[in-house]
This record gives structure tokens, sequence and C-alpha cells, in this order.
């Protein structure tokens, strides 16, 4: 079996994916870049860096953009298809630092998925995270925690390392911005080891759009709401709910019990 792969999912990042991977070839020395159907400029300077490092850069382009999710699925798809023993994903946007990858490489020998958390420690220089994101964030959160068993403080920091074992198991199929609760459902459906690792909250596009609607942020809540529901309700009904094999073991199914949504 192979080491640990580094993923970035990527879309519209010519201003960053030069900078980003120089800094994550200093950390990794195999790594995956998902092209998720860029438009600016990133589709050439991403095979600019695979002809020029074919032994440690690889890209997949997505024809057309396809979302968040679709671009992850690819990253687990090849690292399973391709033997890795793991596989840490950060975003390209500059607001992961890859200093961190040996960390979340290190956790993830004791997990079966590591999760970056931007509110487990404060460090010197954090950015203040907008108000709207962070209220978001904080309620989902607690619904998770709530409805699934884990004592999460980040459900959506993107910074992750995965043990490739662990996701054989989950059955991810939203292609959007909402995977990481299918994420979350999925996990603990597999009984999956849990942890978190905290990195600095740093905030370099507080524009960043999520998507026509999604970027009212009670229109993006009700959504977020409704995928988590979707998720648990679909496991639930495939009967895939088992007691795990690390801190966040399922003791308490949520399959039968009414859903309290985080929006009221």
């Amino acid at each position: 079996m192979k080491s640990w792969l580094t993923a970035l999912p990527v879309y519209n990042e010519a201003q960053y994916v030069d900078e980003v991977l120089e800094n994550v070839l200093q950390h990794a020395d195999q790594i995956l870049v998902v092209n998720d159907g860029s438009t600016d400029g990133t589709s050439q300077r991403l095979d600019d860096w695979a002809n020029r490092m074919p032994d440690s850069v690889a890209v997949v382009h997505h024809p057309k953009n396809r979302g968040y999710g679709a671009a992850l699925q690819s990253v687990f798809a090849y690292a399973i298809e391709n033997g890795y023993e793991g596989v840490v994903t950060l975003d390209c946007d500059g607001q992961h630092q890859p200093c961190r990858i040996p960390e979340f490489i290190e956790a993830g020998r004791h997990a079966d998925i590591v999760s970056g958390s931007r509110y487990l420690k404060q460090f010197e220089g954090d950015d203040a995270p907008p108000q709207e994101r962070m209220f978001i964030n904080r309620r989902i959160t607690a619904d998770i925690n709530r409805r699934l068993g884990f004592s999460l403080t980040d459900a959506f920091c993107g910074f992750k390392a995965y043990r490739t074992e662990g996701l054989r198991e989950l059955k991810i199929t939203d292609d959007g911005y909402a995977m990481p609760l299918q994420l979350w459902v999925e996990a603990a459906a597999a009984g999956l080891h849990v942890t978190e690792l905290p990195v600095p909250l740093i905030y370099l596009d507080l524009e960043r759009s999520f998507g026509g609607s999604l970027d009212h942020a009670e229109t993006r809540l009700n959504y977020y709401n409704q995928v988590l529901d979707d998720a648990v309700d679909l496991a639930c009904r495939e009967g895939r709910f088992r007691k795990g094999r690390g801190k966040n073991d399922q003791t308490n199914s949520p399959c039968g019990k009414t859903s309290k949504r985080a929006a009221s």
C-alpha cells in the first residue's frame, strides 16, 4: 500500500494555485488536484505543473463545474483506486496552511477521519469569521452532535485526513457544499473513529459565493438541514447504523427519532 496522498479540490483559483502548490510540495510528495471545471486559466496552470512534475503532481479535470462534493468524490475514488493508505484534503484558496499536512497524516494513523477545527483552539492572528457563517456552522454542528453522537466543534472545515479503509465504507453522493453533512451521517452509520485537529481561522475572501440562492443565509441553513435529514433517513432505511469502533460509538441510533432541525 502506498503512503499518503494530499489532494486539493480547485475551482477558479488561478490567483492562488501556483503559490499553494509550491507550499504543499514542501510537505507532501504525492499530490492530486481535482479541477472542477475552472474557466479562469487554472486548468492550464495545473497542466503545466503536472507536465513539469509528473511524479509528484497529478490532475483530474471535470469538464464542467460539478461542485465541491463532486470534486471530493473524485479525490476519494482516486485514493482508493491507487492504493493510498489515506488522503489529506485542503482547499486551494490560501486559507489552509500546508505546513500542517504532516500533523494530519500522523493523526490519521490513529483515526478514520481527522477533521480540522477553526474553533477548537485560538491561534495568534486568527481572523474574525463572518458572523452568518459562524452562526450556521455552530447550529449545524450542534445538530450533528446531538443526532449522531459526535463531539465536533467545526462541521465544515475542508482540511481533513481520511484513512482509505474508512472511505470504502462511505456512500457519498452529494455534489455540492452540503457534502460534509452527508459525510458525517455516513461516518456515524459506519461507526468510524473521528477526531479533530485545531487549525488557524483564516479568511482571505469574505465575498466567496456558495452559488445562487445559497448565498442567502436562511436558505442555506434550511438546505443544510434538509440534506442532513435526507442523509439520516436514507442510512436508516438501509439499516446501516451500527456500533462503531471509536469514541463516537453509536449507542443510540438516530433512526426513528423525530428531527429537531437547527432552523427554528
